[in-house]
């Protein structure tokens, strides 16, 4: 077995109920996909939010997305859990889980964003594009996405959390003071509260992992955490630059995690 073998995305993540699985094509290393980023942007992003017309500063007012207008009245927000597809919003007397809705003091920096079906953004969270968000994702108060960024359906980009060049695929949860940094996170992954993805070693060179008996340089200085499928990392664990865990692995709360290749359904524990 090669390296290839076990460290492309199919051995990661199931992208067979990803959107945009294409973005992982001729990838023979999981990590290639990061890079790949800016082109699948500008050839897949279709932007909704053009029409909202407020960019760069608060929205003075709550905002949805129905049908393709922009509301600024005449709806009433029901609430409900956004990524059990439970938010729901009156619309003309029509009850709706499909609404995007902005709430008044969210900001979009730019036009450059594709909100998904029911998704919701608290106020205080800040977007920039180019950034495509997913179906019933629940981007929560003081978000923040920097742009360059996939997020899949019914995902949590949560309070405090920073977010830059990176994937999140279907229901990847960052609940909490997390900062995701050039890294992929597999379906249904989840970090534990105050989780950092670190994406730049402090010498600043090139992030080389140790895979077996083989330590392969990336050749890029920006690389943080490959997740696979339901990884579950505790709170306060942080990762080191170019950490790959495969699919099921546990990362016990307060772990350092040392950079390199953990096979599927690995267990990690602080080493005191």
């Amino acid at each position: 077995m090669t390296p290839t073998d076990f460290l492309s995305a199919e051995a990661f993540f199931d992208l067979s109920i990803f959107e945009h699985r294409d973005l992982f094509a001729n990838c023979p290393y999981v990590w290639q996909a990061l890079e790949k980023i800016p082109v699948y942007l500008e050839e897949h992003l279709k932007a909704n939010v053009k029409d909202i017309g407020c960019f760069q500063q608060p929205l003075p007012r709550t905002t949805v997305l129905w049908r393709g207008e922009v509301r600024a009245d005449g709806f009433e927000i029901l609430g409900g859990d956004v990524t059990k597809q439970q938010f729901r919003v009156r619309m003309d007397g029509e009850e709706t889980s499909e609404a995007v809705v902005l709430f008044a003091g969210s900001v979009l920096w730019d036009d450059r964003i594709f909100l998904g079906a029911g998704t919701v953004v608290e106020p205080g969270a800040l977007i920039k594009g180019p950034t495509i968000i997913g179906s019933h994702t629940e981007v929560r108060q003081g978000a923040y996405i920097r742009g360059k960024c996939i997020v899949g359906d019914r995902c949590v980009v949560g309070h405090t959390t920073e977010t830059k060049t990176s994937v999140m695929l279907n229901d990847a949860k960052a609940g909490h003071f997390a900062y995701l940094g050039d890294s992929i996170l597999g379906h249904g992954s989840n970090l534990g509260a105050g989780t950092k993805l670190a994406n730049l070693k402090m010498k600043g060179t090139a992030v080389r992992i140790m895979a077996g008996s083989e330590l392969i340089n990336t050749g890029v200085r920006k690389l943080g955490a490959i997740l696979g499928d339901r990884v579950e990392i505790g709170c306060n664990s942080v990762t080191n630059p170019g950490t790959l865990l495969g699919k099921d692995t546990v990362v016990y709360p307060v772990t350092s995690v040392p950079a390199g290749y953990y096979g599927p359904k690995s267990i990690v524990r602080p080493k005191f």
